[in-house]
């Protein structure tokens, strides 16, 4: 059964087929993520199920509160991407396991390892990967090329309300894709999180469609 529509004009959603198909998409292109990931930290990653549906911009961080049980503090990394799909991809890391990632890694990290510039210099480097392979697998799966903005650094220690404040995304409705990825003893976890616009939602639809119609 297809996840509720919280918050979202009629018009804006997906047939079970439709949302099946996102989800596999998503997961291999998560996939790819991880095994990316797991090079560049030297251990195994573990990956959630790809969740997905459609938000009004207002409730999305509450939406995402109740998802992912975040309610600490986070570092975010955005990257802006088009086509006639186009969105955003967010990272999102508690800012309380950050600095369990520096342990894992060869320098310039491990010799800084305390110092907070260098846990986010890591953290960029982690959301980056995530966001480059989770987005270009997506939208290739969907014949479409995206282009990219440059990754940008939201903030460190920023509470969940401002990092998808509503004054910051241009649309009102979007549709929210998020799937975490986790260490394998746990002690760290990303949440990614692709919100796509509302004026895309057709063009996802005839995508999705014609991803259905070639299986």
């Amino acid at each position: 059964m297809s996840e509720p529509t919280l918050g979202a004009s009629p018009g804006l959603a997906l047939s079970e087929d439709q949302r099946d198909a996102l989800q596999e998409v998503a997961n291999m292109a998560m996939g790819q993520a991880a095994t990316r990931l797991s090079k560049l930290l030297g251990t195994f990653i573990e990956l959630s199920v790809p969740r997905v549906m459609v938000v009004d911009v207002k409730q999305a961080s509450e939406t995402l509160r109740t998802m992912t049980g975040i309610t600490d503090t986070v570092t975010a990394v955005r990257q802006g991407f088009r086509s006639d799909i186009k969105g955003e991809a967010i990272v999102l890391c508690r800012s309380g396991s950050v600095s369990q990632l520096c342990a894992l890694v060869d320098d310039p990290y491990t010799k800084s390892s305390y110092e907070a510039t260098s846990q986010t210099e890591l953290v960029f480097d982690v959301a980056t990967v995530l966001m480059g392979a989770c987005v270009s697998c997506i939208l290739d799966s969907l014949g479409r090329s995206p282009i990219f903005s440059p990754p940008g650094m939201l903030g460190v220690d920023m509470a969940l309300d401002d990092v998808f404040h509503p004054a910051s995304i241009a649309w009102k409705t979007a549709l929210l894709l998020e799937v975490n990825f986790a260490l394998e003893d746990h002690s760290f976890r990303a949440h990614l999180v692709m919100l796509m616009a509302e004026d895309s939602f057709l063009h996802l639809n005839e995508a999705l469609d014609t991803l259905l119609s070639s299986l």
